[in-house]
């Protein structure tokens, strides 16, 4: 890592070290020379492999966010070329190749849940959204070998971390999955030519494929490039960022309703609250220097600040208020909340197995862990604890309500409505 940090002198990359952001970067003072010198264009490329980003990817859009209330250009890659080859980097196997159309249908979905955080438009500071498929669709494979399949060394991509970590695990990697630092440091050049972007950021497991980018670039342009990278997140207890036992933390509301994304923050470890604080809101340093010492119940403030402002980033202020008063109707008065995630099953389904219902209600991701959960005295129907996980659920468990509350501890609730 960079030991230059503590010496920027332009005001964003001050800022991205004090909120935790800054993992390292190539040429700390031709970088800092670029940000003092004017709007800076920097890209950050997503792939379409889903309908919605998750919290993992969050720590980039904040990156893009700040780099444009700091007055740079952000550029908004989407993927739609390199998704249709997957991305190595983390993965143990090859990513299942989905369709043209699919890769579109996502393209799409992932927009209308982000495309809010920033200020798209033609100012200088304003958000540019390409989509790589635009130039990497279109390339002709010869004369792409031929023009920049050379400046490539195979016996440097093998040491990429990507490609050495499935070598080492003696686990397949695909022609195809090997070309993908070849697109994506042609993606950096492409960008360069079309919109004079001169900066790529990117988690810190793309430092490969971003340095292959900076090198290309020179040797066909003859221009410096830059790499900035975040760190990747893992919890205070050494988890994955955004991992729940239900499953990824989805960023668009009809896959993570606000009010389930309020209680995501709501939950975070003593630990991590100054630096999410830090890293996922735009609070001022004194004041997330006032939450970030609160202890014992006071520390419940702090984490409800988190969740408030968080959710207020990508919902909206009104959905965090509403997540935040339907919080303190369930936890404080007993109520169940307007706003509690809902989920429907048929009917005929019932007699349900409490197992199977903690599964489906999604408080747990498998058979085991409802068994576990049930071992821990965790599950909850109705309020009451169950003990036996060979339990069943009947539709004269369903309330006056029309449904049945599904709980994990305290801070978890689902409530199952039976239909049909």
């Amino acid at each position: 890592m960079s030991d230059s940090p503590k010496r920027f002198k332009s005001e964003f990359l001050r800022q991205f070290v004090a909120r935790g952001a800054f993992y390292d970067c190539t040429d700390p003072e031709g970088l800092d020379e670029l940000f003092t010198g004017g709007p800076a264009t920097v890209y950050i490329g997503f792939d379409c492999t889903a309908a919605s980003l998750h919290v993992g990817s969050l720590v980039q859009l904040m990156t893009l966010r700040r780099l444009q209330q700091a007055g740079h250009r952000p550029i908004l890659l989407m993927g739609g070329g390199t998704t249709k080859i997957g991305d190595p980097s983390g993965k143990d196997e090859a990513r299942k190749l989905l369709s043209t159309e699919q890769i579109e249908a996502n393209k799409r979905s992932i927009l209308s849940g982000i495309r809010h955080l920033l200020h798209f438009g033609d100012g200088p500071s304003d958000a540019i959204m390409v989509d790589n498929a635009d130039w990497l669709d279109r390339l002709e494979y010869i004369p792409f070998l031929r023009d920049y399949g050379r400046h490539f060394s195979v016996n440097r991509m093998l040491t990429l971390e990507s490609v050495k970590l499935r070598l080492d695990r003696e686990q397949p990697l695909s022609f195809l999955e090997f070309n993908y630092s070849i697109l994506q440091a042609y993606d950096f050049v492409e960008l360069y030519r079309r919109y004079g972007c001169r900066v790529q950021s990117s988690g810190s497991d793309q430092w490969g494929n971003v340095v292959s980018g900076i090198d290309l670039g020179r040797r066909v342009e003859n221009v410096q490039l830059f790499g900035l990278t975040t760190p990747l997140i893992t919890t205070a207890s050494g988890s994955k960022m955004g991992k729940t036992a239900a499953g990824a933390v989805w960023l668009n509301a009809d896959l993570c309703s606000p009010y389930e994304y309020w209680q995501f923050w709501r939950n975070t470890e003593d630990r991590d609250v100054g630096r999410f604080l830090r890293l996922f809101t735009e609070l001022p340093e004194a004041e997330i220097r006032r939450l970030e010492v609160l202890e014992g119940a006071e520390l419940n403030d702090a984490k409800k600040c988190l969740a408030n402002e968080a959710t207020a980033i990508l919902h909206g202020r009104s959905a965090a208020e509403a997540a935040s008063e339907t919080a303190r109707r369930v936890f404080e008065e007993g109520q169940l909340g307007a706003l509690l995630p809902t989920i429907e099953l048929p009917a005929s389904s019932f007699p349900l197995g409490a197992l199977s219902l903690a599964v489906a209600s999604g408080v747990a991701a498998s058979n085991s862990a409802a068994r576990q959960l049930i071992a821990n005295h965790g599950l909850l129907f109705n309020d009451v604890l169950v003990s036996d996980p060979r339990a069943e659920v009947t539709l004269s468990d369903v309330g006056p309500d029309g449904v049945i509350k599904v709980s994990k501890g305290k801070k978890q609730h689902v409530l199952v409505r039976p239909v049909g």
